[in-house]
């Protein structure tokens, strides 16, 4: 990823919200979104993690159409050989397409190489699709649950992890 892709990657963001947790959080929040807005986020999210955080794209026929990003671990406690995926979104159109699949190899693969050995992540409660992908992915549910606030409103999140010393991702 570019600078020059936070405008798609915002769409991709924003669209992928929309799309994964109609229903699972207040939808006047998720109608409220804006990928003018989101893009000038990530513009000032992208300048101020670099060397941090790694950002990655999914593209076909040359239009971003997936966007994903590790990097350490926020968790209190953890080791500095433990990685975070903070986000991995496709657009509504590309979901069970390979896309989501083929961006977490890549993601996994580059966490190995800059010397992580475990990934963990966050995840709606209730979102079953993403659970799903997620566990398929070689992700398991540890136990660890927080909520996450939106507009006010508690949003269980359960965490997954998953090692990456052994085969990353068939």
């Amino acid at each position: 990823m570019t600078v020059d892709d936070c405008d798609a990657v915002a769409t991709v963001r924003v669209r992928g919200w929309q799309a994964a947790y109609a229903g699972l959080m207040p939808q006047s929040y998720l109608d409220a979104m804006s990928v003018a807005e989101d893009a000038e986020k990530r513009r000032g999210f992208f300048a101020r993690s670099a060397g941090r955080v790694t950002n990655v794209v999914a593209e076909r026929d040359g239009t971003v159409v997936g966007w994903g990003c590790f990097g350490p671990s926020r968790d209190a406690g953890t080791t500095a050989d433990r990685s975070e995926l903070y986000a991995i979104y496709v657009l509504p159109e590309q979901v069970a397409t390979g896309v989501g699949r083929r961006l977490m190899e890549e993601l996994t693969r580059r966490a190995w190489e800059a010397g992580f050995r475990g990934m963990e992540l966050w995840v709606l409660k209730e979102n079953d699709r993403a659970r799903t992908f997620y566990e398929r992915a070689g992700f398991t549910p540890d136990g660890a649950e927080e909520l996450f606030d939106v507009d006010g409103v508690p949003v269980p999140e359960v965490r997954y992890t998953r090692s990456l010393s052994g085969q990353l991702l068939s």
